[in-house]
């Protein structure tokens, strides 16, 4: 084992996500994991910090214990992502802790995953008539991403994934567009994962330090998919 992957197994993480109507905290360490998740719509700023303390008290850690953040980056709700990054700069900043961006659609594809899929479809409803969506395969039980993010129409989704096998739905653009299960033949929704939940999020941490991918604070870089132009032109939309 590189020494890569023995600090990474040794790393007490902190993940958080307000990038959908979901807001969410966990932390693991080398042995447990502490969550907490609400679905709580226009309340995450007031939600995120008390999450975050409860599951530091939980785990009986302080925030200067945290070997690393990782942070909802979307797609989203672009008002949710940037208090996800403002949030997780204020925190990381004071204790100089290095960060990490993780995809809300990875983090479902993971729940779906470790409920036992093999291949997921994730897609978030992005509202003028369009989704987020990401493919993924479990590869040693890590969602693993297929070609790109993207958002489009829901009509215009191509599967690159193997259709002759089961396929996974997991997320609100199923909801907005139910047809969308009617892929390769009928799509297997986990409605476990309509939600991305940061208690995921620590295992596609874990795994994106063994390949190098935390940053400084300053490095954060949140993926909005679709530019700040477009959500200006929806008053009152997040």
């Amino acid at each position: 084992m590189t020494e890569q992957l023995v600090k990474a197994s040794s790393l007490n993480i902190l993940a958080l996500d307000t990038c959908t109507e979901s807001c969410s905290a966990a932390l693991t360490d080398q042995s447990n994991t502490y969550s907490e998740q609400a679905d709580a719509p226009r309340e995450h700023s007031q939600r995120l910090l008390p999450m975050v303390q409860s599951v530091l008290a939980q785990a009986e850690l302080k925030l200067k214990d945290v070997d690393l953040i990782a942070y909802g980056r979307g797609p989203g709700s672009f008002t949710g992502i940037r208090i996800c990054s403002s949030i997780t700069q204020g925190l990381a900043l004071g204790q100089s802790i290095p960060v990490i961006g993780i995809s809300t659609l990875a983090t479902m594809a993971q729940a779906a995953i470790e409920a036992g899929a093999k291949q997921v479809l994730s897609a978030i409803d992005a509202r003028m008539g369009e989704v987020y969506w990401g493919q993924f395969v479990s590869v040693d039980g890590v969602a693993t991403l297929v070609n790109e993010e993207v958002v489009s129409a829901p009509e215009a989704i191509v599967l690159s994934l193997d259709e002759s096998t089961a396929i996974t739905a997991c997320g609100t653009g199923f909801e907005a567009y139910p047809e969308l299960l009617a892929l390769a033949g009928g799509l297997n929704e986990c409605v476990e994962a309509k939600f991305p939940d940061a208690k995921y999020m620590t295992v596609l941490a874990r795994h994106g330090y063994t390949q190098g991918l935390s940053t400084d604070v300053d490095e954060l870089a949140p993926v909005y998919l679709r530019d700040t132009v477009t959500w200006k032109k929806l008053p009152g939309k997040e």
